[in-house]
Parts: C-alpha cells; sequence; structure tokens
C-alpha cells in the first residue's frame, strides 16, 4: 500500500508500507527526488517497513528557501520526524541526504535505530565544478522554444555529455501542460549556497549504534584514508564496497545494494556477504 502526503510542516513525501512496521526514512542526494527511490522503497517495504522518501527542500515538490545549507536540512529532518511521530527509524542517506543523515545521528541518536550512509564521508569536499556546470546547463533551457522532453534534453546535452547523468536530472523536469516545461527544483536556492553542500562536519561526538556505509569503487567520495575518520564517530561502522560502482552505487549495482541494506535493516546475520 502506498501514499503521498504533502507534510503540514514542510516536506513532500512518500509513504509505503503499513503503519505499526518499522520506519525507515529515505534522504536522497543533490538533484535528486523522492521519486528516485520509489522503486527501491516499495520493494523494501514488503520486507515489513513502513519507508518514508523525502523531497529535501528546494527539491522535488518541497517548498523553496534561500536558506540552504545542512543546518537547515537536518533541522527539516528533525521536524518531519517529529510532526509524523516517527520513532526509531532506520535512516538511508545518498550522498548530500547522507551528510544530513549523519549530522542528525550524531546530534541526535536517541532519536534513530540505524544509519545507512552511502557514498558520503565526514570530509569537507573541495569545490566541485560538475555540479555548478550542471546547474549551469539546467538555467541554459529556453523553456518557450521546447515542445517535447526531447528537446530539453538535447539543449543541455552539452553541458551535461554523460548521458547517465543527464537522465537523472531530467528526472526533475516537470509538465505545466500538453506542451509546457519547467524544472521542479529551485536553482536558485541551490546556486546561492552549493559551496555549502561540500562542507565538513567536524565533532567529536560518537554515533555507538548500527552503521553502514556502501562505497562506490568507481568512486572517489570515500577513500581508505578517510575510513579512520568514519570509525572515529561511527565505531561500529561497517565500511562496504560495491566494486565497479560510480557514486551512484544503489542504481549501478541495484541488486547488490538492496540485498545489503535490507539484510543490514532486517538484522540478517549474514547481511554483510550479500
Amino acid at each position: 500500500m502506498s501514499f503521498v502526503y504533502l507534510c503540514l510542516m514542510q516536506l513532500f513525501h512518500r509513504v509505503y508500507g503499513e503503519e505499526g512496521q518499522q520506519p525507515i526514512i529515505i534522504l536522497h542526494g543533490l538533484f535528486g527526488i523522492s521519486d528516485n527511490w520509489a522503486s527501491y522503497a516499495r520493494r523494501i517495504a514488503m520486507e515489513g517497513f513502513r519507508v518514508f522518501v523525502l523531497d529535501q527542500r528546494n527539491h522535488g515538490q518541497s517548498p523553496q528557501s534561500e536558506n540552504f545549507n545542512y543546518l537547515a536540512l537536518t533541522d527539516d529532518l528533525f521536524d518531519f520526524i517529529d510532526e509524523q511521530e516517527i520513532e526509531d527509524p532506520i535512516i538511508i542517506g545518498h550522498s548530500m541526504g547522507g551528510k544530513v543523515a549523519m549530522r542528525f545521528a550524531l546530534e541526535n541518536p536517541h532519536l534513530i535505530k540505524k544509519l545507512v550512509v552511502v557514498d558520503i564521508s565526514l570530509k569537507a569536499y573541495g569545490p566541485r565544478e560538475h555540479h555548478k556546470k550542471i546547474i549551469a546547463a539546467m538555467r541554459s533551457v529556453d523553456f518557450s522554444t521546447v515542445r517535447t522532453r526531447q528537446d530539453v534534453e538535447a539543449q543541455i546535452s552539452t553541458g551535461i555529455p554523460d548521458m547517465r547523468i543527464r537522465q537523472f536530472i531530467m528526472k526533475n523536469l516537470h509538465r505545466i501542460d500538453k506542451e509546457s516545461f519547467e524544472w521542479r527544483i529551485y536553482l536558485d536556492g541551490l546556486e546561492g549556497n552549493i559551496d555549502e553542500m561540500f562542507d565538513a562536519i567536524d565533532t567529536i561526538t560518537k554515533f555507538e549504534k548500527p552503521t553502514l556505509f556502501i562505497k562506490g569503487g568507481a568512486s572517489d567520495y570515500i577513500l581508505l584514508e578517510d575510513f579512520d575518520h568514519i570509525r572515529y564517530n561511527f565505531p561500529h561502522a561497517e565500511i562496504i564496497t560495491i566494486e565497479g560502482a560510480s557514486h551512484w552505487v544503489h542504481v549501478e549495482a541495484m541488486e547488490r545494494f538492496y540485498l545489503l541494506t535490507s539484510g543490514f535493516a532486517l538484522g540478517t546475520p549474514s547481511w554483510y556477504k550479500a
């Protein structure tokens, strides 16, 4: 069973599974939307979970704001859990969503049961011009001249030559009417604060509950040199690499990712061998 809500406090979200089941909260990454995780959420809900998939602020159908940083995003998550009266959730966060999840866990360890962090570490990341180029490409679209999704994709193809990333970005395209489109993402809010999305989490606080970090083997977001830092703040962390997968490990290695995360959530003894 699935439902769609507009949360009274702030965030649009999708819900899968039945009330009373162990809750899971999923947080997408930068440029992502809740719909990216719909198939995964439906599947894991069938394991006996109540799954909440959020659109974070400035993304998807959630409200827009000039205030866009990890403090605001973490507060949004706190308010969401409080408003929905969610108890002891498992939180899964990818990239930007992973940093929100880590911050929330370190600040509110009593409020969650387990944590899954997908291809992101606590460190600061230098300016990533790639993200700025994506925003520039999205801004370059002349919506007065497009009539189809293919027209939009053609206009961003120069700025986003990688077809896989281009298709991911195209998930943000929203049809207004039969021949009109818009981006359902607040580019002003993202562009004005993009550098803050690469800030570090710098704290001596530890999260002592079960934690799973999943690294894409072909990604540079988590490096071997980051492991000690991760295990300092998350002493019970398992760090598992899915070889050959890029930063979008949950898409490129879907079955392996599902087996790892569902087994971890269920507490299956051999989950790490999935």
